[in-house]
């Protein structure tokens, strides 16, 4: 009786944390169907109105949002691919290879984690104009490849998840480098890469402050930038910005839609192993 009413418990604590969890989508949506006018009336509605369809094609017309959102899944595909790259095999050299000062450079890039990303944001601007890469999407793409949070992370993963042992023994049946890493690396680090694929790529494509600064002349602007132009106007339409918004934001369902389930399946097939 008592685990029958602690399982009851738990599924209400979930149920709640998920509608919590889906309010704000579900309110984005309710603005979008309505007017400005309307939303302003206490109490707001919470039925979805009629003019939804006319909104999402206000908004996807004003903001040019069908570039928009190319663009930005280009980037955040690019910047989620070459952080987990870049970190899986950074982190398998931190955590299974030995090389003279290891620790200190582990401890050099745990300890930029403390450095707040806009106290770079000048010599970094600085670079980019340099190359001539203002209004390129490269300009968003290449600073956001390499993560020291996707290195610690993955480095931590594989302290657990790959034994030195599998390593060496890969090393003796002849195995190359390459081969290491892609027969005993790869599989091992699975789960972690689907994780922080996952997280990098909901972080680029929600990325606005160094968006807007380097991509200055709109003509290849991430949703996140071309959003802000649906709020200019000395009255903005609350419900088009909403509209808007909810279109920026389907992507990112579709994508948690689509990796939900490996994610929990490399996790659940991490922990039997163990």
């Amino acid at each position: 009786m008592g685990a029958r009413r602690s399982a009851w418990a738990a599924y209400l604590l979930l149920t709640l944390f998920a509608a919590g969890s889906l309010f704000p989508l579900l309110w984005a949506a309710v603005a979008a169907s309505r007017t400005t006018t309307r939303l302003a009336h206490t109490p707001p509605p919470f039925r979805l109105g009629r003019n939804l369809p006319r909104n999402l094609a206000l908004a996807w017309t004003d903001a040019g949002l069908g570039a928009a959102l190319a663009n930005t899944t280009v980037v955040a595909a690019l910047v989620a691919a070459g952080t987990v790259l870049v970190s899986t095999l950074a982190g398998f050299a931190f955590a299974r290879l030995r090389f003279r000062f290891r620790r200190a450079l582990l401890a050099l890039v745990v300890g930029t984690m403390l450095i707040p990303p806009q106290l770079g944001v000048v010599p970094l601007y600085l670079l980019v104009a340099r190359l001539r890469w203002t209004d390129e999407l490269q300009a968003v793409v290449l600073p956001g490849l390499v993560s020291a949070f996707g290195v610690f992370f993955m480095r931590q993963h594989l302290l657990r998840a790959l034994p030195a042992e599998l390593v060496e023994a890969a090393r003796v049946d002849g195995a190359g480098p390459l081969r290491v890493v892609w027969h005993v690396v790869f599989p091992a680090a699975r789960p972690a890469m689907a994780v922080l694929g996952t997280l990098t790529f909901v972080a680029a494509w929600n990325d606005f402050f160094w968006p807007v600064l380097v991509l200055t002349q709109t003509g290849s602007p991430t949703v996140q930038v071309a959003l802000t132009g649906l709020g200019r106007g000395y009255i903005p339409d609350q419900s088009v910005v909403m509209a808007g918004a909810l279109l920026g934001t389907v992507p990112l369902l579709l994508v948690f839609a689509v990796l939900g389930r490996q994610i929990v399946g490399g996790v659940m097939q991490g922990a039997l192993k163990e």
